[in-house]
């Protein structure tokens, strides 16, 4: 196990190379947190503010990365709005490698003695069948509030790159890359689709220091005001020719309008031209959340696997 302390952008590296490993051979058990796209959003944005409240840890076996956990503290989270919220329970994000199911006891005994007093919650791919044994073995219960229709478990949609339509867009409007319109309005674009946002210019410095970020495919679409109104980073795993959209969003005076759905189109086109053959994305998947997993269907996307949110109660 490497201590928390000692965690660098190489461990990050690792991380990403087992989410690679996993979606080569079990791609239905990657977690949502845990891909390569995301774990590369959340690494550059979070790593240099979250401080001691977010805790990592690595587990090995023959010197070959088969585990990962990031525990979320309780913590406050400071909004573009200036409000500001309070995570009053603790979080484990974690992936293990399918042929190794046992670490997922030692992560899970970790999470104890790093969280303890508050409330556990974690989630599980839905047809990993093991894990949702061992959660249960550890005292986890589906939480039945987020895994309603109402509530906010996450789903990935997929869909392949054979055919893709060309997206159309208003007079006036054109496609635009983060390189083309600069660091302060590439993050006011994503503040403004995501308003109150956490996201800073900080953050976005991290992002772009992260592999595999590339500004040519960190797509935006400007209005003919010159204002940039809809966003999405794509990040290509060359190794399984794969790219998953994180994040997407659209402000909110343009939504309802097809223009994200353009901006989807375009992005698939981009990455099909750097190498990807599948596309990847979440969204909510409850019936009381339509909105985005409306949107990607709108562009092909089908349901692919799901998450199950699980919770502990302190004590």
């Amino acid at each position: 196990m490497d201590d928390a302390q000692d965690f660098t952008p190489h461990d990050l590296r690792l991380m990403q190379g087992l989410a690679q490993r996993v979606a080569a051979v079990r791609p239905e058990l990657v977690n949502d947190d845990a891909t390569l796209g995301e774990l590369a959003w959340v690494w550059g944005k979070d790593h240099s503010t979250l401080g001691d409240t977010w805790r990592r840890r690595l587990w090995y076996r023959r010197d070959e990365l088969v585990g990962w956990g990031w525990i979320y503290l309780p913590h406050r989270v400071a909004y573009s709005d200036g409000s500001v919220s309070n995570a009053s329970k603790a979080y484990l994000s974690w992936q293990i490698h399918p042929d190794r199911p046992d670490v997922l006891d030692e992560i899970l005994d970790w999470y104890d003695g790093e969280a303890r007093g508050a409330d556990h919650r974690t989630t599980v791919r839905a047809a990993d069948t093991d894990a949702l044994n061992r959660l249960a073995a550890h005292g986890y219960l589906i939480d039945a509030g987020n895994a309603a229709d109402d509530g906010y478990w996450v789903q990935v949609n997929a869909r392949d790159l054979t055919d893709v339509e060309e997206p159309t867009l208003p007079p006036g409007f054109r496609f635009r890359t983060a390189d083309e319109v600069g660091p302060e309005a590439a993050v006011r674009a994503h503040v403004d689709a995501w308003h109150p946002s956490s996201f800073t210019e900080l953050g976005f410095e991290g992002v772009r220091r992260t592999w595999p970020y590339r500004p040519d495919l960190h797509v935006l679409l400007e209005a003919p005001d010159g204002a940039l109104v809809s966003t999405a980073v794509i990040w290509l795993d060359g190794h399984n020719r794969t790219a998953e959209f994180e994040p997407v969003g659209t402000h909110r005076g343009y939504r309802r309008r097809g223009l994200g759905r353009s901006l989807l189109l375009h992005g698939m086109h981009r990455a099909r031209e750097a190498g990807a053959t599948r596309m990847i994305v979440t969204s909510l998947g409850g019936a009381a959340h339509p909105a985005a997993r409306g949107l990607y269907y709108s562009a092909g996307f089908e349901p692919f696997t799901r998450a199950v949110p699980h919770i502990r109660p302190a004590g």
